[in-house]
């Protein structure tokens, strides 16, 4: 116990960033398994969309006609911070947001739920792990809202 005294003693700013270190990794740690919650696998999303789920797809359009999740309705960002009003009817409903690769689809999680939909999630790799487990798509275009 003396040796430790005394290594702090000497090496007191390296303790201090080791300990500022550990902190930095508990809390990203403790982020990630929080937004990892609202992130769901292609296979949960098709089990929510099976019982009513709402699918938002935050692609462009050209993107969006290429191909998307059944029933998907397009939605820009700007459309998701008003999604408050304009999909009020659905704030019970499950709500799934997916883009391309899953990164803006948590953000949109994150700010649907700031807007009272308790059920938003994300799609865990976005379109490109949907494709991946060679999932179908629709293709063409639907209005959204």
């Amino acid at each position: 116990m003396d040796r430790l005294a005394q290594y702090i003693q000497v090496n007191h700013w390296l303790v201090v960033a080791t300990v500022v270190v550990l902190v930095l990794v508990i809390v990203i740690e403790i982020r990630a398994r929080a937004e990892s919650f609202s992130a769901i696998s292609p296979h949960d999303a098709i089990r929510l969309m099976n019982h009513g789920a709402v699918v938002i797809d935050l692609r462009a359009a050209e993107q969006y006609s290429a191909g998307h999740l059944a029933g998907a309705r397009r939605m820009d960002g700007e459309q998701i911070l008003k999604a408050g009003e304009t999909l009020k009817k659905y704030l019970q409903k499950p709500l799934i947001v997916y883009d391309e690769s899953g990164s803006l689809g948590t953000s949109a999680a994150r700010q649907l739920k700031a807007q009272g939909f308790a059920q938003a999630f994300n799609l865990r790799g976005g379109l490109a792990a949907w494709r991946s487990d060679n999932l179908p798509l629709e293709k063409g275009s639907k209005a959204s809202g």
